[in-house]
């Protein structure tokens, strides 16, 4: 019977580790989204892997041979609890590959943002920022209150520079 199990690879290291094992013969799963990727201070779209340093391999206890596994280029270990690995429900790598669109990779919900909320500067010179959301100043824009020195500041920045503050 066979079953998913866990691997963890080195950083940045899902893709080697998955095409490595492939090239053994061995099947595996990088699940990815699409996230962005921060270069020279600006943010782009980027295919990213759902679980940085982890994917799944598909093996049969007693009939694969798990040894050349450790020593695959891009792969540290098999997930341990114990002394064994355990498996991952099949459940839960079918409800990974269900949620993917036709190119094969998660597209998260993305949150709109609303005047009221409070945000978080993810990019510029203001990086870190917390303030209100003021108005929306056209599709792609908003207007932010930002408390600067107990003074309150109006800024407009692009909604791809701010993210919802928890």
């Amino acid at each position: 019977m066979r079953h998913w199990y866990l691997v963890l690879s080195k950083p940045r290291g899902e893709e080697q580790a998955s095409e490595n094992l492939q090239r053994q013969g061995y099947e595996t799963y990088v699940p990815r989204v699409l996230g962005k990727r921060r270069r020279n201070r600006k943010t782009y779209p980027a295919i990213l892997p759902l679980f940085p340093r982890y994917l799944f391999i598909h093996l049969e206890p007693g009939v694969d041979n798990w040894a050349p596994i450790r020593s695959t280029r891009g792969v540290i270990t098999l997930v341990r609890f114990g002394m064994m690995p355990n498996p991952v429900p099949d459940e839960l790598i079918e409800l990974l590959k269900s949620g993917e669109n036709t190119m094969g990779y998660h597209v998260p919900q993305v949150r709109t943002i609303n005047v009221g909320d409070k945000i978080r500067i993810t990019e510029g010179v203001m990086e870190g920022y917390e303030g209100i959301c003021n108005a929306k100043t056209g599709r792609e824009r908003v207007e932010i209150l930002l408390d600067i020195v107990g003074k309150s500041t109006r800024v407009s920045l692009s909604q791809d520079q701010v993210e919802l503050a928890s």
